[in-house]
């Protein structure tokens, strides 16, 4: 069996903002402390921090 890693999009913040991505990691650490195993990624495409929440699906191979 293979994993896939989809992902849940939990809210997006602008790259361009002046404290950068701290605003990204303090919602992602709310997340956290909620119980959530929330992460920041930056999405290149559209120049914004992305919280997002790992899912992993098991697909037979």
């Amino acid at each position: 069996m293979a994993a896939t890693v989809e992902r849940t999009v939990l809210q997006r913040f602008p790259a361009g903002s002046p404290r950068g991505s701290w605003p990204a990691e303090e919602y992602a650490n709310r997340r956290r402390q909620e119980g959530q195993p929330a992460e920041v990624v930056m999405d290149l495409a559209t120049d914004a921090f992305l919280v997002i929440v790992r899912n992993r699906e098991q697909v037979a191979s």
